[in-house]
């Protein structure tokens, strides 16, 4: 990009308190990020919303901590293998979009993000299920879809979450304590290695969980409808979907 381009890019941000640049940007400005701009950090006052998606960013720096405004961050289809930990001093942020990068890990300091809402990890080279974000308490959506998961532990029950997804990963093994999560609505665990013994009674007949998305696993969906608990499951799916039709 030209220093003219971004220039202009940065005034405007400067005044709007977004700064949007992807690689599928438009053609006049297009280029590849490598780095985090450099040049940001002259708007960490006053910028609220960043998009560097479809870019070759390896990774963040640790100034990244200085955007004190930051409510929404995305990243998506980068090549980040990981997160600095100063992520963690982003107090204000709401929105953390990370899909399709290669993220084997999370740092311990993610659970200072106290006004996080949605985390989006999606695509990811993550093998073990992230703990210590049950800190979170604002935290609406998890999103750990296409990673590389083979277990969801005990510890899953700290989450304040509505929402998980955990399709598309190569669990077999899905801890009971997933039904005491005192928010969770909709629970999605496709296309991944469980076998009927695998589900617990308790999503059934002891959860909130409202939507429970299991096709593509070891076992036909309708061998659900045998299990204990599935008229109480049905009692809440339906009610939810009288609820929003």
């Amino acid at each position: 990009m030209g220093n003219s381009a971004l220039k202009s890019h940065l005034e405007t941000s400067q005044k709007t308190g977004v700064f949007q640049l992807t690689g599928k940007g438009l053609p006049a400005v297009r280029h590849v990020w490598y780095h985090f701009p450099e040049e940001l950090q002259r708007l960490t006052a006053n910028l609220r919303t960043v998009d560097l998606s479809d870019n070759k960013l390896e990774s963040l720096p640790p100034s990244i901590g200085s955007y004190a405004q930051l409510r929404s961050l995305t990243l998506n289809s980068n090549r980040l293998g990981g997160l600095p930990a100063e992520i963690g001093k982003l107090k204000k942020l709401e929105t953390l979009s990370l899909s399709s990068n290669r993220i084997q890990q999370l740092p311990l300091t993610m659970d200072q993000l106290k006004s996080l809402r949605t985390l989006i990890l999606a695509g990811n080279r993550i093998s073990e299920f992230p703990t210590g974000l049950g800190a979170l308490r604002h935290l609406d959506l998890l999103d750990l879809s296409r990673n590389q998961l083979q277990s969801v532990p005990p510890e899953v029950s700290e989450l304040q979450v509505i929402e998980i997804n955990l399709n598309q990963n190569q669990i077999s093994l899905l801890s009971a304590d997933v039904s005491r999560c005192p928010r969770l609505k909709v629970l999605r665990v496709e296309e991944n290695c469980l076998d009927l013994a695998a589900i617990p009674l308790s999503i059934l007949n002891e959860s909130q969980v409202s939507l429970f998305s299991v096709e593509g696993n070891l076992f036909e969906v309708k061998c659900l409808r045998d299990m204990e608990g599935y008229d109480k499951y049905m009692e809440r799916f339906t009610a939810t979907k009288k609820k929003f039709s």
